[in-house]
């Protein structure tokens, strides 16, 4: 699943073991700072959608380079967004891997 921010990958395990999330943000969403800034808003984001995240399913999260101009306008509230659409349309076509 994708969209312009995010792009969202997901692998399934044994079933009964809780899920993992991973990041990845690359140096295409900017410096240090603004790659720091999306990740700390990310594991934000994925903290109170936790419930959303199948069990048995491990979830890597790639943040793509408008990540960073939506974390600086939006904040969490746009990251938060954007995760819920890709969470949203991964539980709705089974969580299919992107």
């Amino acid at each position: 699943m994708a969209n312009r921010y995010l792009v969202l990958y997901t692998f399934p395990r044994d079933s009964g073991q809780p899920s993992r999330v991973g990041l990845s943000v690359g140096r295409k969403v900017g410096g240090a700072v603004e790659r720091n800034h999306v990740k700390r808003l990310l594991r934000e984001a994925c903290a109170a959608q936790a419930q959303a995240i199948p069990a048995g399913q491990d979830v890597v999260l790639v943040a793509r380079a408008a990540a960073e101009e939506l974390a600086s306008t939006r904040g969490l509230a746009g990251i938060g967004g954007a995760l819920e659409e890709l969470l949203t349309k991964a539980h709705r076509d089974g969580g299919a891997s992107s």
